[in-house]
């Protein structure tokens, strides 16, 4: 697959496309409980404005917001992709619908466990970014966004800009 565009995703079976404040107004309602990877994006390249107070909420009494110098050295401006997390398989219960749910939450200031992407709520268009998933019921999902981001990481040389964590 290759990484950097929607078009690319779509035919690598990715479904929804749809923004963050979509997402939240139908809480999730199209997204499947299945096991399964997903991925953040924006609409095009123009330069984010980032946030000195994202509306990401405290997680175990840490602050999800960092400094706008670190943000803007995580940022890959040639990328659409801003984050890739995956949904289930192994011991892990939570399914697509749940963790989407869970992401768009803490970006709206709930107190829920989505610590990974926190840098998503730091960007001024927040709101418009876009989610799309893919149902992996015949492997794990842990695999496939490892093998995405590791495509990533071939094309840009880093992660995507909201993947922290290795």
């Amino acid at each position: 697959m290759d990484p950097h565009g929607r078009a690319e995703l779509a035919r690598d079976g990715f479904l929804g496309f749809s923004t963050v404040k979509t997402l939240r107004l139908t809480r999730c309602a199209e997204v499947p409980d299945q096991q399964g990877v997903y991925v953040v994006l924006r609409r095009g390249f123009v330069a984010p404005r980032f946030l000195e107070r994202g509306s990401g909420s405290l997680f175990k009494g840490k602050d999800p917001n960092v400094a706008i110098s670190v943000l803007q050295l995580a940022w890959v401006a040639t990328a659409i992709v801003l984050y890739v997390g995956k949904a289930g398989g192994g011991k892990l219960k939570a399914h697509l619908k749940k963790r989407i749910n869970l992401l768009i939450q803490f970006g709206s200031g709930a107190n829920v466990a989505h610590w990974g992407g926190r840098f998503l709520w730091q960007l001024a268009d927040a709101e418009d970014l876009i989610l799309c998933w893919k149902p992996t019921p015949r492997s794990d999902p842990r695999s496939v966004e490892k093998a995405i981001i590791s495509e990533f990481e071939a094309t840009y040389g880093r992660r995507p800009y909201a993947n922290r964590m290795r």
